[in-house]
């Protein structure tokens, strides 16, 4: 494995499908919480089994971390390395000319991104393993005893208008950095011609919709809480 990923174009395939892995999970992540504005009911439904079930908790968690840290750290390589490539490129052309300000400052983008989820992990991820393994709680329902909790969890973390913030921001760093990722996997992957258009659009429209779905999800919970 570390022979093939010593490849400048391995690394770079690499770098591409896991990022079409975690785009495949963001996709499914936003479908599961669009569900708290649409029917908060089935929304605990579908968040209990998601957080109960064995082969989403034992398999697909375990893989899904895996390749979030795979893809920060094989970007970080990346970008270390195209910058190392660029001081020498810049100082006989003009880099500003040649590339858009997102593909010279991905870094910067995936930085903001991880500060987000390491936000996002301890306002959910964090409390619920400690609600589950620690106090051992694995019903889901309320203290009360009626329903699951989980609704009532998301509405409150998006009290604090700085944390709604801090989510709209890391968003939109989601969509600068989702618009020109696409474009490089596409380039990484040999995705030429017209299919390359065509996907294009495809990951136009992604890179859009659904970080701000997850916008108006936020401000949804935040003025209706």
């Amino acid at each position: 494995m570390s022979g093939f990923l010593s490849s400048s174009i391995a690394r770079k395939v690499a770098m591409a499908l896991s990022a079409l892995f975690l785009m495949i999970f963001l996709l499914q992540h936003f479908i599961i919480n669009f569900l708290s504005v649409i029917n908060p009911n089935t929304f605990n439904e579908v968040s209990h089994f998601m957080g109960t079930n064995w082969l989403v908790q034992g398999i697909f968690q375990p893989i899904l971390i895996f390749g979030v840290i795979f893809h920060f750290i094989m970007g970080f390589v990346l970008e270390i390395r195209n910058r190392s490539a660029r001081q020498i490129k810049y100082a006989k052309n003009n880099g500003n000319a040649n590339s858009t300000w997102m593909s010279r400052n991905m870094i910067y983008s995936g930085l903001v991104i991880l500060a987000f989820l390491i936000l996002h992990f301890i306002d959910f991820w964090i409390p619920e393993i400690n609600t589950k393994y620690i106090q051992g709680d694995m019903s889901g329902m309320l203290a009360e005893g009626e329903g699951f909790r989980y609704f009532e969890e998301l509405q409150h973390k998006f009290v604090s208008p700085l944390r709604v913030g801090a989510y709209v921001v890391a968003f939109i760093f989601l969509a600068l950095h989702l618009l020109h990722g696409f474009q490089s996997a596409f380039q990484s992957m040999g995705i030429t011609s017209w299919r390359q258009k065509y996907f294009q659009n495809i990951a136009k429209g992604y890179s859009i919709l659904i970080p701000a779905g997850f916008i108006f999800i936020a401000l949804f919970h935040h003025f209706n809480h």
